[in-house]
């Protein structure tokens, strides 16, 4: 490589700095000041201006042999008047190159200027699949995209907040819905493709299929995705070969050799022996690169589908990069969503499996979304492995990233703190733990008044929990599931001794009481007070949320008392150093990867530790009023959020506000009450007005930004909105087997001709950043 200062000077040892400075207004050039004579010998008048390269990006080479060790520098604001601003903070340090080096790139420096006024921005929150145009092919695509930017720039929308675009398909059924389980973090899915603009027109019969999906209410995912490939592998057909053959493709592929083409390989065999659970491959079910190399070679049996699955990759980065363009040329941010997992069926985890606990399940402990806890099954991360490169692996999927989008939202931040880990017999979240953790030694475990008994690891069955759970049924159990522990107790049987196993069972075995059995005999496996740790035998975990157990009661109240204190003090005081040490050792190196704004999804049981850190790496929390973060309250105040914060009022995972609003009356009332500040009782409906007053709270909060769902937008008005806000909803999170189908009621285009909301939106955004 070459790097020039001005146009045409090249060095001999060149240090090439690049900077993002949003501060810098239109006029005014940013420069570089220090302690060296080529750099002005911190006289400001004398500070060598650098060249804007892009939208907030100013770049420069120096001549490395110019300076010495250690030589410090600020960045300088020249403004129109020729006045300067210098940075804040302490002087930046330039190093001098190692032998032999001939260039070193800084990249990724944010010049720290205070912003004239702080930064805040108003958007909207949508899938992709939910989008519908009058074009679109029964499920929003990435041409639909580039018309929800329009909508937003309309109203003064300055952020489209999107889902994981990634390739789930495992099935090729509609489970595959569930957009957080990617057979790839680098793909992006085939349901995304836009076929207006593939290069080969549609048939009148393909037209006829595409009008026809267009027409449904929810998303059919089967038909749309089989459509999608149909139109795929016969523009693939047309002017495949030649696309592959071009200077664009060449440097796409170029730019992502170290996944396409293990993912197509990956996509070939998966169709070729039906099933993406590579463990079963007759061939290949051990990933190696020599396979790998063998298997891509020029003119091998299967080239041309390899070439096909090159082909959509290709077609889907053109059509994102080109949306994403246009939303930058409309002055949207497009933000994206990093998903915390891989599924445990994907590229990463056959070519990868080093890099994670491939026999371990990750999810969340209980909370507000799920009593029993999550498990998403995803694979948990194997840290100590991915830290030996400096986190390589991640720094990679995040530069990908960046290449379309310019903020993130990292799902379940918390994940990089510590993980809920569930063990591969587990089923659902109470049997997990957290990982890394400080498990209980027997002694400690006593040290808090509580005696330890081995029976506290085995599940407390007797007549009484039978009773509870299974009611006139419990005989019928007994018979069929379990064997006497003597003394009045009973213990599963071997063969049922593990929810996985009893799941497994009922998979096979079905009748009129399978639903019963199957949940109260994995509650059973539940009904303990300690979690044996997976690494050291002779430590525990005291199981989640145990108070809420029948072998919680069987303990005298004293012991109660002490288990209590114990199981409080282990999850809410015990790990935060630990934890924020775990955290320190991961975030700052992906977030110095790219320029990207990053956001987290902090929900949950969020350690003391987690804002703090959050803080000090200025990363956005996610602030939700009807989920407050302050123990005793059941409202966020929204006038107290931080500024480096995300304000919304509904996630995908939760009901739109106007169905929240009908769930429980009595919380209902006590909004209406104390936050609203409203006499009277409630409406049992909620109005457009209600609705625009609960926005209007969200643009005018503190936080930078302030990120709205469509259905709640839409919430404002009467004669727009949806009939059914039930049907709004996204994600039902309890519900693993949850069918992601949303789909908007009216199309983008007569959204955008909806001239009397949209300039509402407009003026409650321009008013609230006045």
């Amino acid at each position: 490589h070459h790097y020039y200062k001005g146009s045409d000077c090249i060095f001999t040892k060149t240090i090439l700095l690049r900077a993002s400075a949003p501060q810098v207004a239109e006029g005014e050039v940013l420069c570089l000041c220090g302690g060296a004579e080529s750099l002005g010998a911190w006289d400001p008048q004398r500070a060598i201006p650098m060249q804007k390269s892009s939208l907030h990006e100013w770049s420069i080479s120096l001549d490395a042999q110019s300076f010495s060790a250690g030589t410090e520098y600020k960045f300088v604001i020249r403004k129109k008047d020729s006045s300067t601003e210098w940075e804040e903070g302490p002087n930046r340090l330039l190093h001098v190159l190692p032998s032999g080096n001939k260039a070193h790139i800084y990249h990724n420096l944010h010049a720290q200027f205070p912003p004239e006024k702080p930064f805040r921005a108003a958007g909207v929150v949508l899938p992709v699949f939910s989008l519908k145009s009058k074009n679109s092919a029964g499920v929003g695509d990435f041409g639909d995209l580039k018309t929800l930017v329009d909508w937003a720039a309309k109203t003064g929308q300055k952020v489209v907040q999107l889902l994981p675009l990634h390739d789930t398909t495992i099935t090729g059924t509609w489970t595959d819905s569930y957009p957080y389980n990617a057979i790839s973090v680098y793909a992006f899915h085939p349901l995304y493709t836009d076929v207006q603009q593939l290069p080969v027109k549609l048939t009148q019969q393909q037209e006829n299929e595409r009008k026809r999906l267009n027409e449904l209410p929810a998303v059919d995912y089967e038909n749309a995705l089989a459509f999608k490939l149909r139109c795929l592998k016969n523009a693939f057909e047309h002017e495949g070969e030649h696309t592959l053959g071009t200077p664009e493709f060449h440097h796409f592929f170029h730019q992502n050799a170290h996944w396409l083409p293990a993912y197509a390989m990956f996509c070939v065999l998966r169709e070729r022996y039906h099933t993406a659970n590579f463990y079963t491959w007759p061939q290949h079910a051990h990933f190696s690169d020599d396979d790998l190399h063998r298997f891509c070679a020029p003119g091998t049996a299967h080239i041309h589908e390899l070439h096909f699955w090159y082909y959509v990759q290709f077609v889907l980065h053109t059509q994102l990069e080109n949306a994403a363009n246009y939303a930058r040329q409309q002055g949207v941010i497009l933000k994206g969503d990093i998903p915390i997992g891989i599924s445990p069926l994907s590229v990463e985890a056959w070519t990868e499996p080093e890099l994670f606990h491939v026999h371990t399940q990750a999810g969340a402990p209980p909370d507000d979304f799920s009593a029993i806890g999550q498990n998403w099954g995803f694979p948990t991360y194997n840290w100590p492995a991915m830290a030996r490169d400096n986190y390589r692996w991640w720094r990679r999927r995040l530069q990908h990233m960046a290449r379309y989008f310019d903020a993130y939202r990292i799902d379940h931040v918390l994940g990089f703190f510590r993980i809920w880990e569930i063990p591969s017999s587990g089923v659902d979240g109470l049997l997990g733990h957290f990982s890394p953790a400080l498990p209980l030694s027997r002694e400690e475990i006593e040290i808090y008044g509580l005696p330890f008994h081995t029976s506290f690891l085995r599940p407390h069955i007797t007549e009484e929990t039978l009773k509870k759970y299974f009611g006139k049924q419990a005989k019928q159990v007994k018979e069929n599931f379990l064997t006497s522990a003597g003394h009045g107790h009973f213990k599963l049987r071997e063969e049922f001794n593990t929810q996985r196993k009893i799941a497994d069972y009922f998979v096979k075995n079905s009748d009129d009481n399978s639903q019963l059995f199957n949940r109260g005999l994995q509650a059973l496996c539940t009904e303990v007070l300690f979690v044996k740790d997976t690494q050291h035998s002779h430590r525990y975990h005291p199981r989640i949320a145990a108070q809420t157990s029948d072998v919680f009661y069987t303990l005298n109240e004293q012991d109660q008392q002490a288990f209590t204190r114990l199981h409080n003090d282990f999850f809410f005081h015990r790990h935060n150093h630990f934890w924020q040490e775990n955290a320190w050792q991961k975030l700052p190196a992906l977030l110095q990867s790219t320029r990207m704004l990053c956001c987290a999804e902090d929900l949950g049981m969020v350690p003391d530790c987690v804002q703090p850190v959050l803080n000090k790496l200025h990363i956005l929390s996610l602030e939700i009023q009807r989920m407050p973060k302050k123990p005793g309250t059941s409202f966020a105040d929204i006038f107290n959020y931080p500024y480096l914060s995300v304000a919304t009022p509904s996630t995908h995972d939760m009901s739109v506000l106007r169905a929240w609003w009908t769930e429980n009356k009595q919380t209902t009332q006590h909004f209406w009450h104390d936050v609203l500040k409203k006499s009277g009782n409630a409406p049992e409906e909620m109005s457009g007005g209600i609705c625009e007053e609960i926005l209007n709270l969200h643009l005018k909060s503190n936080s930078m930004l302030a990120l709205i769902g469509l259905q709640d937008w839409l919430g404002m008005d009467e004669k727009l909105r949806a009939a059914n806000p039930k049907e709004e909803r996204i994600n039902v999170p309890a519900n693993p087997h949850h069918y992601w189908r949303y789909r908007m009621h009216l199309t983008l285009e007569e959204l955008l001709q909806a001239d009397g909301f949209n300039e509402k939106i407009k003026e409650m955004i321009e008013s609230a950043e006045r």
